[in-house]
Formats: structure tokens, sequence, C-alpha cells
């Protein structure tokens, strides 16, 4: 798998990272918390902005 592929990751990926359900991730996307992108008819979550979101909540939980 390129490096680029790996840096793009599937709804199910992050619902994975993130231990969090379908619809949370799609409401996130949603609500512009984690941005995604999409190709074609694929939605794809950049790498970098689960760790963009992650360093968010901590920010906003301090």
């Amino acid at each position: 798998m390129s490096t680029a592929t790996s840096e793009l990751l599937t709804v199910p990926e992050v619902m994975e990272r993130l231990k969090l359900g379908r619809s949370t991730v799609y409401d996130l996307i949603r609500t512009r918390r984690l941005v995604s992108i999409t190709i074609g008819r694929a939605r794809r979550i950049p790498a970098a902005a689960i760790r963009e979101f992650i360093d968010h909540e901590i920010e906003e939980a301090a």
C-alpha cells in the first residue's frame, strides 16, 4: 500500500481508531469537526485530520 493511500482512511477505519459508531463519525464530518474528502462516491478521512480532531478535543477538555 502506498503512503498516500494509507493516509486516507475509510469511515469504518476511523470508527475503529476512535472507537465510535458510524453515525457519530458521520455527525463529526457533517458538522465539520472532522475533515473529510469525497472521491467519486467514496468518503475518505485524512489520517492527519484524526490527529487534529483529537488534539482539538484535548484542548477543549482542558
